[in-house]
């Protein structure tokens, strides 16, 4: 049977799916995968414009369980929704998922036989922060009677996911929204740690102007923030290769004078 490399799966929404992408001469996925290559397989389940709800009802199309020729997630699960749930219920727009629901989906997720089957290593990912200011102005733009998100309710789903991970043995939390929005307040001279936060509509953009170009999505300089925030929980131990080394690797049995 063929050699079958255990894989890391990258589930959620656009911000995963446009980590696959190469801007600016960087892309999430493709370094990722330089990092763990020949031991693990990233596998890029990114899905546009998901909801916890979505994800759910198709988890079963993503996920097998565990069997032969299945690979096995045996490490690593990164899962990354809520930008979507966090959505205002609008007549334009139908993405939106109660805060309540929105706890619930994410614990069913990752406590959902086909993923515990596996046995893998889960990491929960708090959705990135949003410019309420820049979304406004497209979702404007675009035909929608208001802002389609509010940075503060979407902050509030960032805030449920760390509890959702905290009240989940073995689920380890990533804080994209915290990484995010401290670079941007870093970078920006004129903030006012006593004023409103970047992206509310009262405030300033500041340099979330550069981290979150169209106020929801990465900039090819916020994805090397969540590469660094991931990467971190990767070990580089080229010892667990799939497949051994060249100094290793076995040889045909008609060629084994070359050895030397």
């Amino acid at each position: 049977m063929a050699a079958s490399y255990p894989q890391i799966v990258l589930f959620g929404d656009s911000i995963f799916q446009g980590a696959i992408e190469l801007v600016d001469g960087f892309s999430f996925h493709a370094a990722l995968q330089s990092k763990v290559n020949r031991r693990y397989d990233v596998i890029n389940r990114g899905l546009s414009g998901y909801n916890t709800s979505n994800a759910l009802a198709v988890l079963p199309q993503v996920f097998s369980p565990p069997g032969p020729g299945v690979p096995k997630i045996e490490c690593l699960q990164f899962i990354l929704l809520g930008a979507n749930d966090a959505c205002v219920p609008l007549p334009t727009n139908h993405q939106h998922v109660p805060l309540d629901k929105y706890k619930i989906n994410l614990k069913r997720i990752i406590t959902h036989p086909t993923i515990t089957a596996h046995k893998p290593r889960i990491f929960l990912i708090t959705p990135p922060p949003l410019d309420q200011i820049r979304i406004t102005e497209l979702d404007l733009a675009s035909g929608h009677p208001s802002a389609t998100r509010h940075a503060k309710i979407s902050a509030s789903y960032s805030e449920a996911a760390r509890q959702v991970a905290a009240e989940n043995a073995g689920v380890t939390l990533v804080d994209l929204w915290k990484a995010i929005m401290d670079t941007a307040i870093k970078k920006t001279p004129s903030f006012n740690p006593n004023g409103p936060p970047l992206g509310y509509p009262e405030g300033q953009r500041g340099y979330l102007e550069h981290l979150l170009p169209d106020g929801l999505h990465l900039s090819p300089e916020s994805y090397r923030i969540f590469y660094d925030l991931v990467s971190s929980y990767i070990d580089s131990n080229d010892d667990n290769r799939v497949l051994p080394e060249w100094r290793q690797a076995p040889w045909l049995e008609e060629d084994g004078h070359l050895k030397g």
